[in-house]
């Protein structure tokens, strides 16, 4: 097995657009610079907004960039029987809380808009727990200690659990696994040693290192990416189709693409034509730039 595995986990909610493949690319790049390998996993969870035309985009859209992946792990749809087994390894309790009671009752917020779970339901009896109506999901119970961890771009990183965090949810209410605990499965059953992703996922890495550790796995290495913005300051977004991949591709190569997100993390002087190939020759993460990057749309 290669020293090195990197992974790229897309949702099938919509067709991919430039910030998604920045990831990708950075994710390919990293571990190919060093000889290791690439899993595709489709993180499929939420079947409401999952479509198999999406999962088909993507698959097209990474092999026409040349972002080939060398293995393709089983969808997160059917992993159902790896997460309960999971949960059983872990200290849950049943929450019936919705997020408008949460909100209603002052809980704190994150600055990313994520309710911190203030504990109501941790400590109710079992014949409270019989009066309750609403289906509950499964909470696990964090300890109270501080989460320190090394970012590879974005430095040193430290979060208390109990107080930015609280007992975070592990199962929803329809029975699904939810995404802090059916990411951390995957990735250690995957192999994955280094997981790239965008900066706006770097909360959630202290509780899932504290998963790993909690489930006796080997935590990868994690390198949080600069978000794309639009000129406003919004983030990027499938639902607002901006720079879809598709369209772009209609009109720019494939190495046109690679190339101006190159040129956008820091990896190259200017905008021109390189292939993902040879971006990964002279690869290093002490090029890819830390902040996050507005880019105008109608300038491209």
């Amino acid at each position: 097995m290669n020293s090195i595995t990197g992974r790229f986990a897309p949702s099938p909610s919509g067709y991919m657009h430039l910030g998604n493949i920045s990831v990708a690319v950075l994710a390919w790049v990293s571990a190919k610079s060093r000889g290791g390998e690439i899993v595709l996993r489709i993180e499929d969870l939420d079947p409401a907004r999952s479509r198999r035309e999406y999962t088909e985009a993507i698959m097209d859209d990474l092999q026409c960039l040349g972002l080939r992946w060398d293995r393709r792990a089983e969808d997160q749809s059917r992993r159902g029987e790896a997460y309960r087994a999971a949960l059983d390894r872990l200290q849950t309790y049943p929450c019936y809380c919705s997020r408008d009671e949460l909100r209603a009752a002052s809980a704190p917020h994150a600055s990313d808009g994520r309710v911190i779970y203030p504990g109501t339901c941790r400590h109710l009896t079992e014949a409270q727990r019989r009066e309750r109506t609403k289906i509950p999901c499964l909470r696990v119970e964090v300890p109270d200690r501080e989460i320190t961890f090394v970012d590879g771009l974005q430095g040193p990183c430290a979060m208390s659990l109990q107080r930015e965090w609280g007992d975070f949810i592990v199962q929803r209410a329809d029975g699904v696994a939810a995404y802090q605990l059916a990411v951390v499965v995957d990735d250690a059953e995957n192999g994955v040693t280094e997981v790239v992703r965008g900066r706006d996922l770097l909360s959630s890495t202290p509780a899932q290192i504290w998963l790993y550790e909690a489930l006796g796995l080997k935590a990868p290495v994690f390198y949080h990416t600069p978000m794309l913005l639009a000129p406003d300051g919004r983030r990027l977004s499938k639902r607002d189709g901006d720079l879809n991949i598709r369209a772009m591709r209609e009109r720019w190569k494939p190495e046109r693409i690679i190339g101006l997100i190159a040129w956008l993390h820091g990896l190259t002087d200017r905008w021109e034509t390189v292939s993902a190939k040879e971006l990964a020759e002279g690869f290093s993460w002490d090029r890819v730039r830390r902040e996050d990057i507005r880019i105008n749309v109608n300038s491209l």
